[in-house]
C-alpha cells in the first residue's frame, strides 16, 4: 500500500523522517514519500537532507522511502524552473501545492503546475475542465485527500477525472501522528467521497505502475 504525501518536521509537519517511516509501516503501508513543503527559500536544504535520509533508510525494514517535495504556494511560473531544479537535486516524487478551497492559493497554479515536471497536484480544489483535461495529457495524478479541509473538493475531483480520464491517487496529507491513518481508512475516505471499489483497485494499478515505470 502507498502514500505518497508526507510531512515532516523538514517543514511543517511534526515528527522526524525516520518516525514518519515507522508510523506508516506500523499501519501497514509499503511505499512512502517523504514530501515536505519547498519554494526558493528552502528547496535545496530540504531536497538534501531528505535525499540523504532516504539513501540511508535500510533497504530490509519492510517500507520503502522516497526522497519527495510538495512545491508550495509560489508565484506559478516558479513550478517549472523548481520542478527541474529538484530533479536535479535527486528528488523522485514531485507534488505541486493545488488550489485547495480553504487557502489564498495563486490563480492559474493548477494549470502552470501542470505544465511542469510534476507527479501529483494535491487538493485541486474546484479544478477546471481544461486543467482536468491537461492532467490527463500528461499523466500527472489529481489527489484524493484524507486531509482536513483539503477533501472538500474531492467529490468535484473524482467527477472532473471521470469526465476527462485523469489519473487520481489517493493520500493522507499527513502532518501530525494523528493524521497517519491506515490504508483501509484511507480506502474508506475515497469510498466516502464517491469512488467505486474497481476505481479504487485502478487507483493502486496506476500507482504500481507509476512507480515500477520510474523503477522506484
Amino acid at each position: 500500500m502507498y502514500n505518497l504525501h508526507a510531512h515532516t518536521f523538514l517543514s511543517d509537519g511534526e515528527l522526524l523522517p525516520s518516525e514518519v517511516a515507522v508510523r506508516y509501516q506500523d499501519k501497514g503501508y509499503t511505499v512512502i514519500a517523504i514530501t515536505d513543503h519547498a519554494d526558493y527559500s528552502n528547496i535545496k536544504q530540504i531536497a538534501k537532507s531528505v535525499v540523504e535520509f532516504c539513501r540511508r533508510w535500510p533497504k530490509n525494514s519492510g517500507i520503502k522511502v522516497l526522497p519527495g517535495i510538495e512545491l508550495t504556494h509560489l508565484p506559478p511560473e516558479q513550478f517549472k524552473p523548481l520542478a527541474s531544479l529538484a530533479r536535479k537535486e535527486g528528488i523522485k516524487i514531485i507534488i505541486a501545492h493545488g488550489e485547495t478551497p480553504v487557502e489564498p492559493v495563486t490563480k492559474d497554479t493548477n494549470r502552470l503546475s501542470l505544465l511542469a515536471d510534476i507527479d501529483i497536484l494535491a487538493h485541486p480544489g474546484l479544478i477546471s475542465d481544461s486543467d482536468t483535461q491537461l492532467a490527463s495529457q500528461r499523466g500527472i495524478f489529481l489527489e484524493i485527500t484524507s486531509r482536513r479541509g483539503h477533501n472538500q473538493a474531492n467529490a468535484h475531483v473524482i467527477k472532473q477525472a471521470r469526465k476527462f480520464g485523469a489519473k487520481l491517487i489517493l493520500n493522507n496529507d499527513s502532518h501530525t501522528p494523528e493524521d497517519i491513518i491506515t490504508p483501509e481508512q484511507l480506502i474508506q475516505v475515497g469510498l466516502d467521497s464517491g469512488l467505486t471499489p474497481g476505481e479504487i483497485d485502478t487507483i493502486y494499478e496506476d500507482v504500481k505502475k507509476f512507480l515500477n515505470k520510474k523503477k522506484l
